[in-house]
């Protein structure tokens, strides 16, 4: 950190990063390893960049840790509320709940996880030989971004068959875990549980859409929409797309370019209509929007894929502050207020 800020000030990820490096080696890597691979990168990331922690702020964030677990019920005492509750406030509730699934499961998805450690094509890889249901339940179970660049991988007619069955997955049975998990290790670990994994989805499926490059994408909406208009209508309502910032509410707004990078947001912008420019523009400070306005205009030509990459970094940045609590989501992919 540049400079010190009060606990207050603190993003939760620089808060877990001083708490780790609070606890010392051995303890953090123990806490680390309930963490997804992405989680790990940007605590990582927040460590890596810590510099002038302040006696006040470790002294803040432990006090708040403390009141935090505190608040919470007895040990051993309605622990899967416990559990639910705490993994929620600090992950939001679509990765908790992804993530209680597999705590309260027994940790029997052991070999999927190990997945999620992999590039994409070597998941690919991994899957393209097996049956479509269990490749569907893979990609259900990966982060979207990862199960997008996944799917990348597979041609049209595989895709279309993965994102229709991810779409009508609600829950899957413990004996179907487990035989994907004797798949993917050669000796299954852990203890069986008669819970079923609550994954996929049409929510699930939207997610992993926003993932995709843009022309595939537009032929697997196609696609979709020749098998089934209603779902193709359902997941288009879902979806999340880069115009649909131009709903973010102004806080919001302000919120999420705090934490998206000049250069990233240049590219970004390069590609967007008028109207998602006006609205950066006019969160930002006179200075800093006719600043952003002349590298605009400095900028010569940009690829579109280049383009489409940099506008996908926003979104997954305003996904993650939305799954935190941090902003409201807005147009299609928000939920109605009322």
């Amino acid at each position: 950190m540049s400079e010190a800020r009060t606990p207050a000030k603190l993003s939760k990820v620089d808060k877990a990063a001083i708490l780790l490096l609070s606890l010392g080696e051995t303890d953090a890597a123990q806490v680390l390893r309930h963490l997804s691979p992405k989680e790990v990168q940007r605590v990582g990331v927040a460590m890596s960049h810590m510099g002038n922690v302040q006696r006040e702020q470790v002294e803040g964030v432990m006090g708040e840790f403390v009141d935090t677990v505190g608040d919470q019920t007895s040990l051993g005492v309605g622990a899967d509320g416990y559990i639910r509750k705490m993994l929620t406030q600090a992950l939001g509730e679509d990765k908790a709940g992804n993530l209680i699934d597999r705590i309260l499961l027994g940790g029997s998805t052991s070999g999927l996880d190990s997945l999620k450690w992999m590039e994409p094509r070597a998941v690919a890889d991994v899957i393209r030989f097996e049956h479509p249901q269990i490749q569907a339940i893979v990609v259900a179970y990966l982060d979207p971004d990862q199960a997008g660049e996944v799917l990348g991988h597979f041609d049209h007619k595989v895709r279309l068959d993965i994102v229709l069955r991810v779409s009508s997955l609600n829950t899957v049975q413990p004996a179907a875990l487990k035989e994907l998990n004797q798949i993917l290790e050669k000796q299954f670990s852990g203890s069986s549980s008669n819970t079923r994994a609550a994954m996929g989805g049409v929510k699930r499926a939207a997610d992993i859409m926003n993932f995709l490059d843009s022309t595939i994408e537009g032929q697997l909406m196609d696609s979709i929409r020749e098998v089934d208009e209603d779902l193709s209508t359902q997941i288009e309502d879902l979806m999340f797309v880069f115009d649909n910032l131009a709903d973010v509410d102004d806080k919001g707004i302000q919120a999420l370019l705090r934490e998206v990078s000049s250069d990233v947001l240049v590219i970004a912008l390069k590609g967007a209509d008028e109207g998602i420019k006006e609205k950066v523009f006019k969160n930002m400070s006179k200075r800093a929007a006719e600043l952003l306005r002349d590298d605009l205009e400095a900028r010569g030509p940009v690829r579109v894929s280049d383009v489409e990459t940099a506008q996908k970094e926003v979104l997954t940045i305003a996904r993650r502050m939305a799954d935190a609590g941090e902003i409201m989501l807005g147009g299609a992919g928000g939920e109605a207020m009322i």
